[in-house]
């Protein structure tokens, strides 16, 4: 399942400490004018270049193009491209070869595969979502022509007591504003159902809500109900389609206008560095001194990588959606 997307597909391969990370787009329309300063724009911006919570892993994540463009513009055929790997320390990552960390896809990723890479995570690795990024930034310039945007910002979560190298984790708010009514499909289409899956597949989410989310446990009905928006002339109002938006600008899995709104929550880092309790091939305890380099907070390098993948389903909806959209008569 390393493959995303029914129209507008996108395909991730690499490991972290492997040659190289990088993708294969395919169903973006012939004559997309690529550019190439947004892709470097949200690259840096998933590094954390600004020296916030970033991490100590620095990669020049310069992309080498093999495939579907040419002079700057898609050619329509698939879109194939890496990115090297060059700052790697996978000695730091030895003494992993036969035992599992807690918290980690090391044990999971044995029992499904029989093999793994232990070297930084391997696949399961946060540096596979660099693919991502360069996917869904191509991804955006498709919503462009579609006048659809996407913007994402972060909100850490430090627990008040903690001790100074502890990790912690946070959540993103993403906004997809622009997007016309009727996009998505019911029941197992769902554009919300879609939307969650996608920010799910991201590493450390670890929950995902719609509009104001589990807020809406504590409403009744009529609070909750978002009521059609009028001018005081009684006509509906196109620019505001209702007075409140707690659903997130889905209905019946279906965008009913106003801007989609969601968040993603995602757990700490969960390598602890020094000495952990691991579990060993052997199935007994055993205590391993854990090196590598990692955030404290990853959170603030990740509103990027949502934006990615909440493009890649949109581009996917919009590309796959008939040619001839219904309105109502007059």
């Amino acid at each position: 399942m390393n493959t995303f997307g029914n129209t507008f597909r996108f395909t991730s391969f690499g490991e972290s400490h492997g040659v190289a990370m990088g993708g294969v787009i395919d169903g973006c329309p012939a004559g997309l004018v690529i550019d190439y300063a947004l892709i470097d724009r949200d690259l840096a911006r998933r590094r954390g270049a600004d020296g916030t919570l970033t991490t100590a892993r620095c990669e020049a994540d310069k992309i080498e193009w093999l495939s579907g463009i040419k002079d700057g513009i898609a050619l329509g055929t698939p879109i194939s491209f890496i990115i090297r790997n060059g700052d790697v320390h996978s000695e730091d990552y030895d003494a992993l070869s036969d035992c599992y960390r807690a918290g980690h896809a090391d044990y999971t990723y044995q029992k499904r595969y029989g093999i793994r890479d232990h070297r930084g995570g391997g696949r399961a690795s946060g540096r596979e979502t660099v693919a991502r990024v360069v996917a869904g930034a191509i991804a955006k310039m498709v919503l462009a022509q579609h006048s659809v945007s996407v913007s994402a910002t972060a909100q850490t979560l430090p627990p008040s007591e903690m001790e100074e190298e502890e990790t912690y984790g946070g959540r993103v708010e993403c906004v997809v504003t622009g997007l016309p009514a009727g996009v998505g499909n019911p029941i197992f289409g769902r554009l919300n159902a879609m939307l969650a899956y996608a920010m799910m597949s991201i590493p450390s989410a670890i929950g995902f809500e719609m509009g104001i989310g589990s807020k809406a446990m504590a409403m009744t009905g009529r609070e909750y109900a978002d009521a059609w928006h009028f001018d005081d002339a009684g006509n509906a109002v196109k620019e505001q389609i209702t007075e409140t938006n707690h659903c997130g600008g889905v209905q019946g899995g279906i965008s009913n206008g106003m801007p989609v709104v969601f968040s993603v929550m995602f757990h700490p880092v969960v390598t602890q560095m020094g000495e952990n309790c691991c579990l060993g091939a052997d199935g007994k305890a055993r205590d391993v001194v854990i090196g590598g380099r990692h955030d404290r907070c990853h959170v603030m390098r990740l509103p990027v990588v949502v934006e990615a993948m909440a493009a890649l389903v949109v581009a996917d909806l919009l590309c796959g959606r008939p040619t001839v959209c219904f309105e109502e008569e007059k």
